[in-house]
């Protein structure tokens, strides 16, 4: 099995890509080890010494990390990864639950507002996400009102320093050109 790595926009997070699918809908985030019990794969990279943070993609795993060095840390995370796959365990256990799952449920915007969300979550889904997971990251929609969007930054763009730009500049300018009646994105 050969694992790709590649650099994040966030010096603190890395991405890996197994070659074989990791989450066949939806995505996972773990931001602690007491998280993580929901997946074997994450359990196994939290117990690594300075990994803080798990993340599953459709091909990906983004992983965070305190102040330890990437050249010590990737192999004991490659390892584990490889030694997951080849175990044929699965990425999540049955007790797991989708974050596209919880972040529905915390929505919130106006009926009224209800066109508008569409058309927001539908140029977030088609071209904000698929950018930002080649950055190893996620975003997500969480809510509409007066004119601003919040959205959940996951994955390597959580804590990323590009990030606000990447929201300012990119999502934002994207948004008001698409529809006028939003006035700012802001990270919930």
């Amino acid at each position: 099995m050969f694992i790709q790595t590649e650099a994040t926009p966030n010096p603190a997070t890395q991405k890996f890509l197994p070659g074989k699918v990791v989450m066949e809908n939806g995505t996972a985030e773990f931001r602690s080890a007491d998280e993580a019990e929901a997946s074997p794969l994450a359990a196994r990279l939290f117990d690594i010494p300075g990994v803080t943070g798990v993340y599953f993609g459709y091909d990906f795993i983004s992983v965070s990390k305190d102040d330890a060095e990437w050249q010590h840390l990737k192999p004991a995370i490659l390892g584990s990864i490889m030694e997951h796959f080849m175990s044929g365990k699965p990425v999540m256990g049955d007790a797991s639950i989708l974050s596209e799952d919880a972040d529905a449920g915390d929505e919130f915007f106006d009926e009224g507002d209800e066109s508008i969300v569409l058309t927001i979550k539908e140029l977030l889904e088609t071209r904000v996400r698929p950018a930002v997971a080649q950055d190893g990251g996620d975003i997500t929609f969480r809510g509409f009102k007066d004119g601003k969007v919040y959205l959940n930054m996951k994955g390597s763009c959580a804590g990323c320093p590009s990030s606000t730009a990447t929201l300012k500049h990119g999502v934002q300018n994207l948004l008001r050109h698409f529809v006028p009646e939003v006035q700012e994105v802001i990270a919930a």
